[in-house]
């Protein structure tokens, strides 16, 4: 006991003068604001962060004095929201986040998600193929909630009535709209939040989704409808079947840090990967909010074949332009 308290005793006196240093600038942000410190007192700050999380860790190793362990948790978590959560008006921190940080985390994550985004294109020609094959596939790979009245057995005519039926006039499209945006949001938050299993939960709902599109577009083409159809789910599915994609290589990022974690523990992997996948889950809320207004409004009000697809090409060539070039300016690296 004496050889422990004496371990304690040195360890804290080799570094307490740091961690004073560091609770008095934490102290003084936490009455009068960060613009109290002055500019040698910023640029101090992350170094005494740093160095009192190194001495956190080194205390949990070699089991110091449990009150010197609480000590520095809470000096840690304190100094952690003023290091990497100081307060910024709403507007700056959304156009920060839109300007550069999400279009920067889909960059940096950019091989999940081309590997969610291929998973899906595979299922699309398994379905489509299986289902041109034999039309029983239909009835697997497509519920009935959502095949609706679409089926093989549906008239031609009724198909494709389908595809021109415009909003009943006493609907409230902002209600559908709504609605769309909660229930396609929910899949997405789904496949991000399965990637904890090491992603292959991620990897069959992706396959699965391409399985029903593909098993629609047979029964439209064996009708057909192909150039309606597309035109049809073009107008949201470009932005709609994006934001999927997005939340699945999302997934697969957290997947990856569990089965990969390097030389890191898994969960340390997990904290450094999880804010790259949550800004990319972030940005795709947008994009789930903007395919809502488009299969809510655009989808019911523009009937137009020609139309329809300009809208869905506009929007392809939009978000490939502004995921590709926007906060080119900043880096490009994983910063998770």
């Amino acid at each position: 006991m004496a050889t422990a308290g004496l371990k304690s005793y040195e360890f804290r006196r080799e570094r307490e003068k740091t961690w004073r240093e560091l609770d008095g600038l934490v102290a003084g942000v936490e009455v009068a604001g960060i613009g109290s410190l002055t500019p040698g007192q910023l640029l101090r700050l992350p170094s005494l962060y740093r160095a009192t999380i190194s001495s956190l860790s080194v205390a949990r190793t070699i089991s110091l004095d449990r009150n010197v362990v609480l000590y520095l948790e809470g000096l840690a978590a304190r100094a952690y929201f003023i290091v990497y959560g100081a307060r910024g008006e709403l507007s700056s921190g959304v156009s920060a986040f839109l300007g550069g940080g999400f279009p920067r985390a889909v960059r940096a994550a950019r091989w999940h998600i081309l590997t969610a985004a291929l998973v899906m294109l595979l299922g699309i020609a398994t379905g489509l193929v299986m289902t041109l094959g034999n039309e029983d596939w239909y009835y697997t790979f497509v519920s009935g909630g959502l095949a609706e009245d679409r089926a093989p057995t549906t008239p031609t005519a009724d198909l494709r009535a389908i595809l021109y039926k415009s909003a009943d006039l006493t609907e409230s499209l902002s209600a559908f709209a709504a609605y769309l945006f909660t229930h396609n949001a929910a899949i997405g938050m789904l496949a991000f939040a399965l990637g904890f299993a090491l992603g292959v939960p991620v990897v069959i709902l992706m396959f699965y989704n391409g399985l029903t599109i593909g098993a629609m577009a047979a029964l439209y083409h064996s009708r057909g409808l192909s150039v309606e159809l597309w035109a049809w789910l073009g107008i949201h599915g470009t932005t709609e079947l994006l934001a999927v994609v997005l939340c699945g290589g999302a997934g697969l990022v957290l997947g990856g840090s569990v089965a990969f974690p390097g030389r890191h523990t898994r969960l340390e992997m997990l904290a450094r990967r999880g804010r790259l996948a949550a800004r990319i889950v972030m940005g795709a809320l947008l994009l789930f909010l903007v395919a809502g207004l488009l299969e809510g409004f655009g989808r019911q009000l523009i009937l137009d074949v020609t139309t329809r697809y300009l809208v869905a090409a506009n929007a392809a060539a939009w978000w490939l332009l502004y995921l590709t070039r926007a906060g080119r300016a900043g880096s490009d690296g994983d910063d998770g």
